[in-house]
């Protein structure tokens, strides 16, 4: 959209209500046409809820202001996007944190941790409305300042180089294994096309690039949608391999390298679990209990994606991002409840903390594991791009805000983020440990803090004993909790591990 058909207007409340009122006369815009003038400010008319963020806010000596850019992205590509941004290698380790809880814990807390994540994208909306602007950054900049825009541009860079870095390190330890059996090669002689690094560069380069260079969010609708396809799969296969699995059964030890990468131990996962009754248990406390809540926490993490996304909804009103995101979240509760559900009731006591390899540690070489392996592959590389969005954005607003639209910055920033991530899967073995830290405190701060502290600060309009207030003041504590406990327990789990290896 170019710049002469950019409009500004404002707005003043009335002050019989919290509604706003608008004055013909203050209405300002710089078409190239007449018709187009008349035609966009009958589009902003049709909704009174639509566009207050879009608007400079006369309030006092206090003034909002950015730039009208109307969406292009249809709703149901947005519920693609948003879902796709939801849904994650998180799902392969649910089904070990309903192992870890038992099933009716699991619901309890899958079912909170759902609605706050949704409360928090609700008070983002809010204050994006109130604050004048769609960018976290600005928000941030707007509420605390240069500290404000630093946490939050910091929240939503560590947060999702961490998943990117998950997601890859799937694809390096996962597609050697696929092609390795595709091509009936017995044994790893250390061809390239099995070496993971290769593999994971060649991945980047040939197919998350193109993707990632894309100007507009919305274009990704269609990847997405196939992305979610892949996991509507790997669910259906999960469910019906409940039914062609017998329980007790005769488990593997898995020697794969990606278990032995991602797990500490996988060789005592199938001998820690002294019930080895084939009984579905409902409440279970122990030592890997209280991973529960920080797994769930980051498989709800799409929040960097929510103000990207809401720039590019068509017909764009904070309460059809609402819808979206109502219908998102809900879809992503059904798909984690089922996934974990019939994963736990196939294996119990037994399952690992990548469900994948559990199915491997039974069944060994199966074709429709293989293709499910496929699956996973395929939806969790076309989720990068759409990660990478809000990174970028994130930094462009950090180093130059009022610059315009650049292609040669566009790319470079892009494949700098691409290349930077794939040297941290490249050269660090442990890089699941370190962002496993920062993810913790990226996911509590992006959810509970930054909103709630964002929406007490910029919302004028509520008093600090409104109810609204009241509840984000809960909201921001509960958020602190939640990070220094799960930072907490990693810490401790990291020196315990320490220990052991030293002994």
């Amino acid at each position: 959209m170019t710049k002469t058909e950019m409009g500004r207007f404002n707005i003043s409340p009335d002050e019989d209500s919290s509604s706003y009122s608008s004055n013909s006369n203050d209405f300002t815009f710089s078409y190239p046409t007449k018709q187009a003038a008349m035609k966009k400010s009958h589009y902003v008319d049709m909704d009174p809820e639509n566009q207050n963020f879009l608007l400079e806010n006369n309030l006092g000596k206090k003034k909002y202001e950015t730039d009208f850019h109307p969406g292009t992205t249809s709703f149901g590509m947005s519920v693609f996007n948003l879902s796709n941004a939801i849904v994650g290698s998180g799902i392969l380790g649910l089904s070990y944190a309903m192992a870890n809880t038992g099933i009716a814990l699991f619901v309890i807390l899958l079912t909170f941790v759902s609605i706050f994540s949704l409360y928090s994208v609700h008070l983002l909306l809010k204050t994006a409305n109130e604050g004048g602007s769609l960018l976290y950054e600005q928000l941030g900049q707007k509420a605390f300042g240069m500290a404000g825009k630093l946490a939050a541009s910091g929240s939503i860079t560590m947060q999702n180089i961490g998943a990117m870095s998950s997601y890859l390190f799937i694809v390096k330890y996962e597609l050697p294994l696929v092609i390795q059996a595709l091509m009936s090669i017995e044994e790893n002689k250390g061809e390239w096309y099995l070496n993971g690094d290769y593999l994971v560069l060649l991945v980047s380069v040939v197919l998350i690039l193109p993707l990632s260079l894309l100007r507009n969010l919305g274009y990704l609708g269609y990847t997405s949608g196939f992305s979610l396809l892949c996991m509507v799969f790997f669910l259906i296969v999960v469910m019906c391999k409940k039914f062609q699995i017998s329980c007790p059964f005769e488990a593997m030890n898995e020697t794969a390298h990606l278990t032995a990468t991602f797990t500490s131990s996988p060789e005592t996962l199938f001998n820690s679990t002294n019930d080895d009754s084939c009984e579905p248990r409902y409440f279970i406390f122990n030592s890997q209990t209280v991973y529960a809540v920080p797994i769930l926490t980051f498989s709800f993490v799409c929040h960097p994606a929510i103000l990207p996304i809401y720039e590019e909804l068509k017909g764009r009103s904070r309460r059809r991002m609402m819808n979206v995101s109502k219908i998102s979240f809900f879809a992503m509760f059904l798909m984690y409840l089922l996934a974990a559900l019939f994963g736990y009731l196939t294996f119990y006591g037994h399952v690992e903390p990548e469900l994948l390899h559990t199915y491997s540690s039974v069944l060994g070489a199966d074709i429709i594991l293989l293709i499910v392996r496929l699956a996973v592959l395929m939806a969790v590389t076309l989720t990068v791009p759409v990660v990478i969005f809000p990174i970028r954005s994130s930094i462009i607003q950090l180093l130059c805000p009022a610059k315009d639209f650049s292609w040669w910055r566009h790319s470079f920033i892009t494949v700098a983020i691409l290349g930077f991530t794939n040297l941290l899967v490249i050269f660090v073995p442990t890089i699941r440990d370190i962002f496993g830290f920062i993810g913790a405190s990226a996911a509590a701060m992006l959810i509970f803090i930054l909103p709630s502290a964002f929406y007490i600060k910029l919302v004028k309009k509520e008093s600090m004993k409104s109810v609204q207030k009241i509840g984000a003041i809960f909201f921001l504590l509960s958020g602190i909790v939640v990070m220094i406990g799960s930072m907490t327990l990693i810490v401790l789990d990291w020196i315990h591990n320490a220990s052991s290896d030293g002994h």
